[in-house]
């Protein structure tokens, strides 16, 4: 019996380092969905894909990571892609959104492999529709029909509110979009926009763009929009943007991953837009460099960067660090996302006439609380009545660049900075046991007092 145990407990030991199999039991979120690409082919295809910008595989791809896969073939279902449905799992997302170039074309000949593989790790597929050469309203609307009646049928088919998902990509190429109104009460159909005046007839919104997520411009006035009319609201956010040798030549600018800063804040920001669903761009366009499919951290030459540094991680450790951390944020938009803030008791211990504690909780982000001025420190509290693990502030979002010096429920005082470019929102960590909160200002370069238009708190 003891060696019987001995050889279970290594079982267990093997199974806890084994990609995906350490995961696999958590649930998986529905609202985070990753861009997902299946164009990729091996040696017996020209390795294509793999040989943009002139590179010549194995070891030189069009990219500036080099895959621990190598340059693999996304049509192969029993090695590659099973693979990727681990790491998918993994990472804790529930959705794939599946790059698709029309009826007939290469993406749509590998969909069913796809599918059949997510269905055996409970992965769901929505549909990235690609402006392939002749895409119009009307064939938009043909090709949701064509997705629905030849793969609706999988178990892995996503659908919401018995709606199948479908991203448009580049929507704003095309001008009027009334032929969707046709599959309205099938199909949940996103812009890709955050502009308000392009997005009729449409079910929601998306931004795609991983270098914009970084100052999430437009997201806070595309949220309120669509909450204000049942859109979905998807913002788009990434690891970081390099696409040097896919590209040679190219002027798009490069965005750092500053060791997974930079995906924690585009997280930060999806959630302060109090988003639907988060698209994450992406897992695996490796042209672009936003991928967090696991990169090699031994890479063929000095050619390619690496995950090394990223949440503190090295050599292998690293490879998985941002599916690792894709969990985390995954389980963060999973909670309850109710402000639980919203309408409770707030008290200062100073506040200028006409600018009461009041007007920070009662979801107009236009009013404010302003505390006495020239009279730091100053002190703000609202009776939550449940745990948080999550504080939003806000100011109007016309409202000028500014720092205040803020220390949270007697901790230590930091700067926070309310910029107009990220909605004028600053996200908070907190203990996930605090059912108030206090928040003490010592300093703000843009007034001499106190502010916050919205203190949202969010639960665990």
């Amino acid at each position: 019996m003891r060696r019987i145990s001995t050889f279970f407990a290594a079982l267990l030991l093997l199974a806890a380092t084994l990609p995906g199999v350490a995961h696999a039991a958590a649930a998986l979120s529905g609202r985070t969905h990753l861009f997902y690409y299946p164009w990729y082919g091996g040696s017996s295809t020209g390795y294509r894909h793999w040989v943009q910008g002139g590179h010549t595989p194995p070891d030189d791809v069009g990219a500036n990571f080099y895959p621990v896969l190598g340059p693999y073939d996304s049509g192969d279902f029993a090695g590659t892609v099973e693979q990727h449905m681990r790491w998918i799992e993994q990472s804790g997302a529930g959705v794939i959104v599946y790059s698709w170039w029309g009826q007939g074309s290469y993406e749509d000949g590998l969909a069913t492999g796809v599918l059949e593989a997510a269905a055996r790790h409970g992965i769901k597929v929505a549909w990235h529709l690609e402006p392939y050469s002749g895409r119009t309203a009307a064939s938009t609307v043909s090709d949701i029909g064509y997705l629905q009646s030849r793969y609706g049928s999988s178990p892995a088919y996503y659908r919401e509110g018995g709606r199948g998902a479908f991203y448009v990509f580049e929507s704003l190429r095309i001008t009027d979009w009334t032929p969707l109104d046709q599959v309205r009460s099938s199909a949940i159909v996103l812009a890709q926009t955050t502009d308000t005046s392009k997005v009729a007839h449409f079910g929601g919104m998306y931004t795609y763009d991983a270098i914009a997520g970084a100052t999430a411009p437009g997201w806070s006035g595309a949220s309120a929009y669509c909450k204000a009319n049942g859109l979905v609201w998807a913002p788009s956010v990434g690891p970081g943007y390099n696409d040097d040798r896919a590209v040679p030549g190219n002027t798009t600018p490069t965005l750092s991953r500053d060791n997974g800063a930079t995906y924690d804040r585009e997280w930060q920001n999806a959630l302060a837009s109090n988003a639907d669903w988060v698209s994450v761009t992406s897992f695996n366009e490796w042209h672009e460099g936003s991928i967090i499919e696991p990169a090699r951290s031994s890479p063929p030459s000095g050619a390619y960067e690496t995950f090394a540094g990223a949440y503190g991680t090295s050599g292998a450790a690293s490879e998985t660090a941002y599916l690792d951390r894709t969990r985390y944020w995954a389980a963060q938009l999973a909670t309850p996302s109710g402000n639980v803030a919203l309408g409770k008791a707030a008290s200062a211990t100073g506040s200028q006439g006409g600018f009461p504690p009041g007007n920070a909780v009662d979801g107009n982000a236009s009013s404010y609380w302003e505390s006495t001025n020239n009279a730091f420190p100053q002190t703000f509290t609202v009776d939550l009545g449940s745990a948080a693990s999550r504080l939003v502030l806000k100011l109007p979002p016309s409202w000028g660049a500014r720092t205040q010096t803020i220390a949270v429920n007697g901790g230590s005082p930091a700067g926070y900075v309310f910029d107009p470019a990220n909605g004028n929102t600053v996200t908070i960590p907190v203990s996930g046991t605090d059912h108030s909160v206090r928040l003490t200002f010592t300093g703000n370069t843009g007034w001499p007092a106190g502010q916050l238009s919205e203190v949202e708190a969010y639960a665990s």
